[in-house]
Order: structure tokens, then sequence, then C-alpha cells
């Protein structure tokens, strides 16, 4: 069985997130797993040393797999067409670097062998979701045909944090969920979800389709809250001076519990929030001097009021 991360860019906490996800899988009581990470920033992962893989992609070959209609999240897809070509007699489970192991792998592993396909968790038919996007979509999809599947009432959205490939159907799955993204595209369907509705679709097509939300946890829905805990827990590791294998035996420790992994706010309130802070903030800063020497007040220092460097008096 083999998990793998797709990152790329120069966003921290992509990379911190998905190493954290890393060594959860590592710190877990497990079947023989390996670890593969596909980025373009290899750097960030050479603390885990052998224990995992690292690929270097390309950006000549992450366009190549936004295909003819340059559609971003098609490489999810391609990234796991790759791996299939690559290691056919393996399960495949993909992961968002926003994610952590806190249940039974063996379990996980069961169900593959069984045959079932995995996707994080079953949001519902594409017909009876809420949200504008996808009322848009059932609207642009209804009984309509992509990769030859008929889009209809039992049509079923999951969630793509975790995709799961059972191994002998690895292949045909990922064929039909091209088909269905690539046409999707050219119709013109609304992106947002093409990819993920796809996968949905295509991996229930090609055999069975189960959540794995009993075993990943996926924190989509309060990223601030996992990643200060994420942060903290990196650095208090760092101001120890901890192992690696003393940090993946406190990874299998953590009380998955301590917070949230989804929390809805008001939407009111938010407005409110960016309003007083546009209205209210008052984007002044203090830097230290630009040349040596003792400063006596604040107005000896650079002042700045929304960007702009305020003259010295």
């Amino acid at each position: 069985m083999i998990f793998f991360y797709l990152t790329f860019g120069p966003n921290l906490e992509v990379h911190r997130q998905a190493v954290f996800s890393a060594m959860t899988i590592l710190g877990a009581p497990r079947p023989e797993v390996s670890i593969i990470v596909l980025t373009d920033a290899p750097e960030y992962y050479r603390f885990l040393g052998d224990r995992v893989t690292v690929r270097v992609t390309s950006a000549a070959e992450l366009r190549d797999w936004r295909g003819p209609h340059d559609f971003f999240w098609r490489i999810k897809i391609k990234a796991l067409e790759d791996l299939a070509r690559r290691h056919p007699e393996e399960h495949l489970v993909y992961l968002d670097a926003d994610t952590f192991c806190f249940g039974s792998l063996p379990r996980m592993r069961a169900l593959l062998d069984g045959g079932t396909h995995l996707m994080h968790a079953r949001e519902g038919t594409l017909a009876e979701l809420p949200t504008r996007t996808e009322r848009r979509m059932w609207q642009q999809c209804e009984n309509r045909s992509f990769g030859g599947l008929t889009v209809d009432g039992a049509s079923t959205m999951y969630n793509a944090g975790v995709v799961g490939l059972s191994a002998g159907g690895a292949a045909r799955a990922v064929e039909i969920a091209l088909r269905i993204c690539d046409d999707m595209c050219a119709a013109g369907v609304i992106r947002r979800l093409i990819e993920q509705f796809a996968l949905s679709v295509a991996l229930a097509s090609a055999g069975r389709l189960a959540a794995a939300n009993f075993c990943i946890g996926h924190y989509w829905g309060n990223k601030e809250g996992w990643n200060t805990y994420t942060a903290d827990f990196f650095l208090e590791h760092h101001l120890r001076a901890t192992s690696l294998d003393e940090q993946l035996a406190a990874a299998g420790r953590v009380d998955f519990g301590v917070l949230p992994i989804y929390g809805k706010s008001s939407r009111t309130r938010d407005k409110l929030v960016r309003w007083v802070n546009a209205v209210l903030g008052k984007n002044i800063y203090a830097f230290v001097p630009d040349t040596e020497g003792e400063v006596s007040d604040l107005s000896e220092r650079r002042l700045a009021r929304k960007g702009e460097t305020s003259p010295r008096p």
C-alpha cells in the first residue's frame, strides 16, 4: 500500500502539513506501507530521510498534466494515473496535505484488498447538495453523459482529500475519471469541483466505493486551528532537538480529538471582522533605524502607513 502526496509551490504551510500527515502514518501501527511525495520542493522533505521517497516534479510535467483544457486539478488524476502505471500491483492512497491518520490502517488495507475504492467522505448526491457551485453543476450536468456515464439523481459526490485505489481496478478507474474530467471541461461545466466529482463517479462505476473517514482526518474546515497546532508541534521538537524517531513516536501519540476538523462561523461575523480590520486598522509600523546609533524616540524610526514611508520631521 502506497500513500502519496502532491505538493508544489512556496507555501511552507502546505509542506508542513504534508510532513505532519506523513509522520502520523509512519508513527501509527500499520501494515507495510510506503510513502511517496511528488513535489517541486524536495528540500522540505529531507528531514524524513529514507522513510519517504521524494520524486521531483517539473513545471513542464505539471503543465502537461493540466491537459488540453488547462484544468489545474486534473494533475491529481494524472498523478494517480502515473503511479498506477509505475506500481500496478500496489494499492494507492492519495492524501491532501491537510490530513492525518488517526484510525486503523489494517482496516483500510482490508477494504482495498477486497476491491473497494476509497474517498474521504460521502457528501451526498449532486442533486441534493446545497452550495451555489454544486447547484449550478447539477443544472449543467443533469441527465448528460460524460466519459460514457450519465449523471443522474443517484450520482454521488465524495470528498477528494483521500483517494484510495484498489490495485486491481486502479487503471480502469483512473481512465474513466480522466474521460469524465476532460468531457466536463470541454462542456464548460463550472470547474471548482470537476476533479472531485469525476473521481467520485469513476470510482463508483469501476467497483465499490466507500468513505475513508474512519481512518483519515481531513481538516480543510479548520485549517487555522490545525496549522497552529502543527506549527507548535514542530517548534517544540525543534527547540528540544528531538530525533526523527522521537517525533514519529510523538505523532503516533497525538490526541486528534483536541481540535475539530471542521468549524463554521457566522458569515455576518466574518464580514464584520473584515470590515473592522479594513476601516479601523491603523497600518502604522515601526522599523529598526537605517543607520547604527541610539534612537531616542519613535519619531526617529521609519514609519509606514499603508505601505508608504512617512517623512522624518
